[in-house]
């Protein structure tokens, strides 16, 4: 059990960071190069892969505060899992329910397509996210190893 444990805090935190550098750093703006992409269809588009990115970055944060509690993990590993909560939560309920209502209205030709405060505070969330995670994975690591291999 306790390599079970100690393999989800690796690859948990691992898989989520490859998810949110494919989905926010390259899916994201790329779609709007795709040949016929519009800007109502790749802000559609966009809804339902961040929806997605949502709902499994929900589930492998769940999975992870369960396994890093019952590993009872340090303050440190805590500290950070709190952090990336944090900033995740910020995300679902304060930012992207402003993306979605903006996006709404250029889908439905009510407002111009353009970038607003919310963008911005998007990528801000995502890159704290990813300087979280990748801390969250070399405090795991640091504690997994033996000391002679560090």
């Amino acid at each position: 059990m306790a390599r079970t444990t100690t393999a989800l805090r690796l690859l948990l935190p691992a898989f989520l960071l490859g998810a949110i550098i494919a989905i926010s750093f390259l899916e994201a703006p790329l779609k709007f190069l795709a040949p016929g992409v519009t800007i109502p269809i790749g802000l559609g588009i966009g809804r339902l892969v961040f929806t997605a990115l949502n709902v499994l970055a929900g589930v492998v944060l769940i999975v992870l505060t369960v396994v890093s509690l019952r590993a009872r993990a340090g303050r440190a590993t805590l500290g950070i899992l709190g952090s990336i909560w944090f900033v995740y939560l910020i995300e679902v309920a304060v930012i992207r329910p402003v993306l979605n209502q903006r996006s709404d209205l250029v889908i439905a030709g009510l407002a111009a397509a353009g970038t607003n405060w919310a963008h911005y505070a998007y990528i801000v969330a995502d890159v704290t996210l990813v300087g979280l995670l990748i801390a969250l994975i070399v405090v795991t690591v640091r504690k997994v190893l033996p000391r002679d291999v560090r």
